[in-house]
C-alpha cells in the first residue's frame, strides 16, 4: 500500500492484513461477522497530488484480495476524505471479490449538502457509491457529533436506497497537553446514534474515542427505543 511505501513502515502488506483478519476472528469468534478494514491511502490524486486513480486502484486491489484470502465476510472502507479515493477503492473492492462493502465518508460540515474536506456532498457520494456497486453507504469519523451526523445520515438517504452507516466519534477531539481526548460519555452518545436512528440509519457504530462502555449504552437505548 501506498503508506507503507511513504512511511517507510518497514512491514509487508500480506503479514499486516493477514494477522489483523486473523485476529479479528479469534476475537470475533464464529458467529460474528469480520470486515476486513480499507482507509485512505494518506496521499492525494492528480491534479492536488502526484497519484493517478488507476495507481490508487491497485493500492486498494492488493490489500482487497489479501483480507478475501484471509477469511474476512465483507469489506468496510471509512475515513475517506476524497470522494474518487473511495469510489477507486470500492471498485478495487467489487471487481475482485463476491463480498459485500460497506463505504463511509468522513465529513467535515452536515451545511451546504454535507460536505467532506475535499469539498464532495453527501448526494454526491451517496449516488456515486451506489453507481459503483456498494452495498451499503454512510458517514464516520470526520468533524460531526452524533446530532450532526444525523443530518448527513438523512442526506445520504435521501439521494438513494442502500443501507445508511453512522459511525461518529464521542464528540470532537480535544488536545490536553500532548494528549487527544474525546469527553462525550456514553449516554450522550447513544442518544446521538438515537438520533442517526431515526433518521434513517440502519447500521450504526463508534469511531474515535468510543469504548465498549459507548457502544453497551448504543445497544441499550436502542432496545429500549
Amino acid at each position: 500500500m501506498r503508506f507503507i511505501e511513504t512511511h517507510n513502515v518497514g512491514v509487508s502488506v500480506r503479514d499486516v492484513n493477514k494477522a489483523g483478519a486473523e485476529l479479528a476472528r479469534q476475537a470475533a469468534g464464529a458467529d460474528r461477522y469480520v470486515l476486513g478494514d480499507i482507509s485512505s491511502t494518506g496521499q492525494l490524486l492528480e491534479p492536488y497530488g502526484t497519484y493517478k486513480e488507476s495507481q490508487f486502484y491497485d493500492a486498494f486491489r492488493e490489500q482487497a484480495e489479501i483480507l478475501a484470502e484471509s477469511g474476512v465476510d465483507g469489506f468496510i472502507i471509512e475515513t475517506m476524505f476524497d470522494l474518487r479515493e473511495a469510489v477507486c477503492a470500492v471498485r478495487a473492492c467489487k471487481e475482485n471479490s463476491s463480498l459485500p462493502v460497506i463505504v463511509s465518508m468522513a465529513f467535515t460540515t452536515e451545511e451546504k449538502g454535507g460536505r467532506t474536506m475535499m469539498g464532495d456532498s453527501a448526494e454526491q457520494c451517496a449516488k456515486s457509491f451506489a453507481d459503483a456497486g456498494a452495498d451499503a453507504v454512510g458517514a464516520n469519523c470526520g468533524d460531526l457529533v452524533p446530532s450532526q451526523m444525523a443530518v448527513v445520515v438523512s442526506l445520504l438517504k435521501s439521494a438513494m436506497s442502500l443501507p445508511v452507516l453512522a459511525q461518529p466519534n464521542a464528540g470532537r477531539p480535544k488536545l490536553v497537553g500532548s494528549e487527544t481526548v474525546f469527553e462525550m460519555v456514553p449516554a450522550a452518545f447513544a442518544e446521538g446514534i438515537a438520533e442517526c436512528v431515526r433518521a434513517g440509519a440502519r447500521l450504526v457504530g463508534g469511531c474515535c474515542g468510543t469504548t465498549p462502555e459507548h457502544i453497551r449504552a448504543v445497544a441499550q437505548i436502542l432496545k429500549e427505543k
